[in-house]
């Protein structure tokens, strides 16, 4: 006979054994880049408090082996003014590497007073390319001033093969650079390293595997037309993440990443009607320029 306190002492076993499914994540692209110049500090304290439950970020290394924050590896001249206060000119601008440029030259750079012409809603005001280890600091003491609850950090380490010691280093240099930050301020459960290299994911892998890198989620970003399985394939081990450009998944795909375990997490998705039909689909979160938009979902 179930009496009452049978029936509880069965449900909170269940409660135990069954782990509550994950939140939803939403993830604020560069910051909120439709909203605030593109991965600066005032970008991702913005996405808080609209709160995303992820900072998702793009870093690249300085001359001086600094961790920038920055999609580009360069200065783009869509938003970009030099420190003479002039507009950088489309014409050179990929010859303004900041690998070439210690950190203290690259801070002097305004990169949101001219706000981007993609992103008529974006905040146009002075700000600069900030550092992975400014951006942590910030970040956490919003956190903690607002009372805000724990978010995570997805961070893309900016790699191809082509750029290797031209405007990056390679992956087991980058690597090495970014998880030595990472060790000084967050745990490993709070971060995701992405990358569309999937060699920076295999040096990642290594090092945790290995012991010197902490172990954080790792997710590979895609953007081919090759099925889901023939890229992990190519990776060589299963990601937690699998992160293709939105228009790029279905049901389907969603369905088989899941049977193995591999979390999805599509790419940029904008637009409020396409948020809730990946959503519906089963998408375990999305990255989008406009946290905003994705309220309530």
């Amino acid at each position: 006979m179930n009496t009452p306190a049978n029936l509880l002492f069965v449900t909170l076993l269940i409660a135990m054994v069954v782990p509550a499914p994950s939140p939803f994540d939403v993830q604020g692209h560069r910051g909120c880049r439709g909203l605030m110049p593109e991965n600066t500090v005032p970008a991702f304290l913005k996405a808080l408090d609209l709160g995303v439950t992820t900072l998702e970020m793009d870093v690249v290394i300085s001359k001086d082996k600094q961790v920038v924050v920055s999609h580009d590896p360069y200065f783009n001249a869509d938003f970009s003014i030099t420190p003479d206060g002039k507009p950088v000119n489309k014409r050179n601008q990929k010859s303004i590497l900041l690998y070439q440029l210690n950190y203290a030259d690259i801070q002097q750079y305004d990169v949101g007073s001219n706000g981007n012409p993609a992103f008529p809603e974006q905040q146009k005001l002075k700000t600069y390319k900030p550092l992975l280890s400014e951006v942590i600091d910030e970040a956490e003491a919003h956190r903690k001033a607002k009372n805000l609850a724990p978010f995570a950090y997805n961070i893309e380490l900016k790699s191809e093969s082509s750029e290797y010691n031209i405007s990056q280093p390679e992956p087991a240099a980058f690597c090495e650079l970014v998880q030595a930050v990472l060790k000084q301020g967050l745990t490993p459960d709070r971060v995701t390293i992405q990358s569309f290299d999937f060699a920076i994911l295999r040096q990642w892998k290594r090092g945790a595997d290995a012991g010197k890198y902490p172990k954080v989620k790792l997710s590979a970003l895609v953007e081919n037309l090759r099925s889901p399985e023939k890229n992990i394939e190519e990776l060589g081990f299963k990601p937690d993440i699998y992160s293709p450009y939105f228009r790029l998944i279905n049901q389907d795909k969603i369905a088989r990443m899941h049977d193995q375990g591999i979390r999805v997490i599509p790419w940029t998705v904008n637009q409020r009607a396409d948020m809730i039909r990946l959503k519906e689909w089963g998408v375990d979160g999305l990255i989008t320029d406009y946290p905003d938009r994705a309220k309530g979902l």
